[in-house]
C-alpha cells in the first residue's frame, strides 16, 4: 500500500526572519549566591556565601546586559567558582537589594549612581579639625541614608583638636547614634553596633577614614590588595571595597565593612522631600493631609503643612528634626 503524501511530510526550516524570538533567560537554578566586594574595570570580585576567605573574580553575563552592579549586591554565579588564578566566572542573576545608596554628579544631574547596595549602617566620618567640620556634608549624608533605606551613624575623629559636644548638639535632635571614633578612643561601643552588620563608611578626604578602617579590620592594607586585584587597577581613592570584620564569636561573622573613596560633594537630584519624610513614620502620615505640591517646610513656603498641626513636644522635636533634613535638600533642589 503506497503512502499518502501531506503538508506534514514536508519539513521548511524557518528562515531568520520567520523565526520566533523569545526573551526566555536561563533559570540558572544550580547558580551559586554570593555577594560582590569589589569593582575593577568590567570585572567583579565575588565571595561566594559571603565567605571573604574565598575570592572568585567574575564577569557579567551577557544577559544582563548593562544592568548596574556594584559592591554589596548579593548575586549568582555560574562558571568556574574556584577562584584560581585567570579564571573567570559569570553573574547570571542579580538579587533584589534591601536598601541603595545613591548619589549624583551635582544637584542639578538626574542621573543617579548607586554607590553601595544592601547595606544596613552608613557610618559618616567627620574630624573635628583639619579638615574643619561640616555640617551641610553632613545633612547631605543623612538625607542620601535615609532616602536609601540606610541606618545613618556619625564617627566624630580628631577629637583631641575639636570639640566633640559642640558640633555633635547640632545633630541631638535627629536621634543619630555618634561615636568619638579618634585615634586613641576604644571602638568596642561602635563595634557592638557593626557587629553581624554591612557598614558604609563615607567622608571627605583626609578625615581619618582610612585610619579608622584599619583599626577596624585587622591587615586591612593586605585585604584590600587582594580583594581589589580583579582587575589592573588598584583600590586607592576611586573605587569601593567591602572588608570583613573580625568575628565576635563563634556564631558570628562578623560584618562587612564597605570603604568608599573620599568625596567633594554628595549631589541630591534624585531626592525628594517624601523620601525624607518616609524615614518618620508618624510625620509621613501626617504629611498625607498636605496640599499637593507641598515641600513640608512650614510658614512661609508651606502655610498649609499638616505637619505644623503635630503639638505634641515629641512630635514638634520630630517635625524640627525633619525640616532640618529638608531644608538641606530643598537648597540643592528647590523643584524636588
Amino acid at each position: 500500500m503506497s503512502h499518502r503524501f501531506d503538508e506534514s511530510d514536508v519539513r521548511v526550516r524557518p528562515g531568520k526572519g520567520s523565526r520566533p524570538r523569545t526573551k526566555r533567560r536561563p533559570a540558572h537554578a544550580d547558580a551559586t549566591e554570593a555577594m560582590v566586594i569589589s569593582v575593577d574595570r568590567g570585572r567583579w570580585g565575588c565571595a561566594p556565601g559571603g565567605r571573604p576567605d574565598h575570592v572568585v573574580v567574575a564577569m557579567r553575563a551577557r544577559e544582563l546586559g548593562r544592568t548596574p552592579i556594584v559592591v554589596g549586591d548579593r548575586v549568582a554565579l555560574v562558571g568556574d567558582l574556584s577562584g584560581d588564578r585567570d579564571t573567570l566566572a559569570r553573574i547570571v542573576r542579580v538579587e533584589e537589594r534591601t536598601s541603595v545608596l545613591r548619589r549624583t554628579a551635582d544637584d542639578t544631574d538626574p542621573t543617579e549612581r548607586v554607590v553601595v547596595a544592601n547595606a544596613d549602617l552608613l557610618l559618616i566620618v567627620v574630624a573635628l579639625a583639619d579638615p574643619p567640620p561640616r555640617a551641610g556634608l553632613v545633612d547631605r549624608a543623612l538625607v542620601a541614608a535615609v532616602a536609601g533605606g540606610v541606618v545613618p551613624m556619625l564617627g566624630l575623629t580628631k577629637d583631641d583638636l575639636g570639640d566633640p559636644e559642640a558640633f555633635a548638639a547640632q545633630f541631638a535632635d535627629l536621634e543619630v547614634p555618634i561615636f568619638l571614633v579618634g585615634r586613641e578612643r576604644p571602638l568596642d561601643d561602635l563595634y557592638e553596633r557593626i557587629d553581624g552588620k554591612t557598614t558604609v563608611l563615607l567622608g571627605h578626604s583626609g578625615v581619618g577614614k582610612s585610619t579608622l578602617v584599619n583599626r577596624l579590620v585587622p591587615d586591612a592594607d593586605r585585604a584590600t590588595g587582594d580583594v581589589s586585584g580583579v582587575g589592573k587597577g588598584r583600590h586607592t581613592s576611586t573605587q569601593s571595597v567591602a572588608l570583613p570584620l573580625p568575628a565576635s564569636g563563634p556564631d558570628t561573622d562578623g560584618g562587612w565593612v564597605i570603604d568608599t573613596p573620599g568625596i567633594r560633594s554628595l549631589g541630591l537630584a534624585h531626592v525628594t522631600a517624601d523620601d525624607v519624610l518616609a524615614a518618620f513614620d508618624d510625620l509621613a502620615l501626617a504629611a498625607r493631609d498636605c496640599p499637593r505640591g507641598c515641600g513640608h517646610l512650614g510658614p512661609p513656603a508651606d502655610p498649609e503643612c499638616a505637619l505644623d498641626d503635630l503639638t505634641e513636644p515629641a512630635a514638634r522635636r520630630r517635625v524640627a528634626a525633619a525640616r532640618r533634613l529638608l531644608v538641606a535638600l530643598s537648597s540643592v533642589n528647590p523643584h524636588g
